[in-house]
């Protein structure tokens, strides 16, 4: 006849999960205790939007047509898909709304959901107004100059980048690397005796 007792072993490993419950349970509520006494956001706002009344429009057809089941922007959706936030800073309203209309066309490859017989094929058959309003929207998304959603820097050279490779970058990274830089020519508004040397020609 089998017995009914809980072991030793079980105990332990019972009381290791009820102690890894009671951290989780313990560590939510200190987490929103202290987010609920700051006088600031938790995590630093890296974009900002100004809409206009078709932008505002197209950020409801936004969740209304189900783009939040993948996508995440102004604080709504979710992250299975790529996050829209500031994506007005890399991308022209043309491209976004060409994106929208043909994606793959558009993308020039193969996407994971916006292509024919994919979940999201359907954005493509929105009507055409539907499509510029949500264009509009997400062109309307800018991210705060220098934060992870914004543009790639400009072209042309940075001093502070020649100086920070002049003094930290190995030899051997100077010698096998290429700086494509030497082919834009001299920064705006310098002449070409002003401007600094290739990176890999400093000592």
């Amino acid at each position: 006849m089998g017995s009914n007792r809980i072991r030793f072993g079980e105990k332990i490993l019972f009381g290791i999960f009820a102690l890894i419950a009671v951290f989780a349970v313990l560590s939510f509520v200190m987490l929103e205790v202290y987010r609920s006494h700051l006088n600031r956001p938790m995590y630093p706002v890296t974009t900002s939007f100004d809409f206009t009344p078709e932008g505002k429009r197209g950020s409801e057809l936004f969740r209304e047509r189900g783009c939040t089941d993948c996508h995440r922007a102004v604080r709504n959706g979710t992250n299975n898909g790529v996050s829209l936030d500031g994506i007005g800073s890399r991308k022209t309203f043309d491209q976004i709304y060409g994106f929208l209309k043909n994606p793959e066309k558009n993308y020039e490859t193969k996407t994971f959901d916006h292509g024919p017989t994919k979940e999201a094929e359907y954005v493509a058959g929105l009507p055409d107004s539907e499509l510029h309003a949500m264009a509009v929207f997400l062109s309307e998304l800018k991210a705060i100059r220098g934060s992870p959603d914004a543009e790639a820097p400009p072209p042309g050279r940075s001093g502070f980048i020649d100086e920070m490779v002049r003094l930290w970058a190995p030899k051997e990274w100077k010698e096998d690397r290429r700086d494509i830089r030497q082919e834009e020519g001299p920064v705006q508004g310098t002449t070409p005796a002003t401007a600094p040397p290739p990176a890999q020609n400093a000592k």
